[in-house]
């Protein structure tokens, strides 16, 4: 039987050939890899890395992860990579524990003219490596009024509007060595990881409000209009944004655990836009999302989310 690590046609070798102290890099993907990576990288063992990886994203989460022993070189430099996303593979021992880990810093995404099976490779690369839990970050538009700036949110559930529309990282002929052709979602986000993501927050005493909800995937790159926001709201959205769903749904098909948290980074505008038959009494730039201060809320949450997902790795 062809093993998991056999399942990428496009290599000349196997992804990595890992040994207890050198790991070979060889070019694999070019659609997906700009160029090919160093010859070779110190890295920790194949079987200490079986157990939790990191799809971290625009928080500069190869800061925010400080890891005690950084032990890979950048794998290879993505091209059209989003400001803030790092685009490198990282191994490492995180938290007080000092577990192993395996993180992919930055991702990619549709609208930067990758398919969306691109878009999910690493996640199946974490499957080969039989990882088996997965921590999914993102940067996301506020919905839920109770939501501020800062605040964190673990997700519950989700709309894939993408995918209902037909871009899906599933579609097309399935291979049953990675997951079933239909797999369930309705219990796509790990209870017991949510919950060890509240107590690791409550021991630490961390005071950032950490709410749960359900996230809305678009594909961007523009933010949402008014009409947009109000159209996620009356359909149970309480956040948005533009990636992370084809993660999860891949990593679901393969069996993982996974834990997803949003860091609100911008305030969704849902008022209708005055009438121009009145007169305009509030500048119409007031609310309009930009990069940078999605960038700017990331790097002020930096700092508790390493805290508690250190800590949520060591108990696991």
């Amino acid at each position: 039987m062809t093993s998991k690590n056999q399942l990428f046609p496009f290599h000349t070798k196997r992804f990595l050939i890992f040994g207890l102290q050198q790991v070979s890099l060889v070019p694999v993907a070019p659609s997906i890899w700009g160029r090919a990576p160093d010859p070779a990288a110190p890295l920790v063992s194949l079987e200490s890395l079986r157990r939790v990886s990191c799809n971290l994203n625009t928080w500069r989460l190869g800061t925010v992860y400080r890891l005690n022993r950084e032990v890979s070189k950048f794998l290879s430099d993505l091209t059209n990579l989003v400001a803030g996303h790092a685009g490198r593979l990282v191994a490492g021992l995180l938290g007080p524990e000092k577990t192993p880990v395996i993180c992919m810093a930055g991702r990619l995404h549709t609208y930067e003219g990758y398919d969306i099976k691109d878009t999910v490779f690493p996640i199946r690369v974490f499957v080969a490596l039989k990882i088996q839990c997965l921590i999914v970050t993102n940067a996301a538009g506020g919905l839920n009024p109770d939501y501020k700036v800062g605040d964190l949110m673990l997700l519950t559930d989700h709309v894939n509007l993408p995918g209902l529309a037909g871009l899906h990282p599933l579609k097309g002929p399935n291979d049953d060595r990675f997951g079933p052709r239909f797999p369930a979602l309705s219990d796509a986000y790990d209870h017991d990881l949510r919950a060890a993501f509240f107590k690791s927050a409550d021991n630490l005493g961390i005071k950032r409000t950490i709410h749960e909800g359900t996230y809305a995937f678009v594909s961007g790159p523009t933010y949402e209009t008014r009409a947009e926001v109000r159209f996620l709201l009356a359909v149970g959205a309480d956040a948005v944004g533009m990636s992370t769903v084809p993660e999860i749904i891949v990593a679901r098909h393969s069996g993982l655990r996974v834990l997803a948290l949003s860091l609100i980074t911008n305030a969704a505008v849902s008022e209708k836009i005055p009438s121009a038959r009145e007169p305009l009494n509030a500048s119409l730039s007031e609310g309009k999302a930009t990069h940078q201060e999605v960038v700017d809320a990331g790097n002020e949450a930096a700092k508790d989310v390493q805290a508690i997902v250190g800590r949520l790795v060591s108990a696991l």
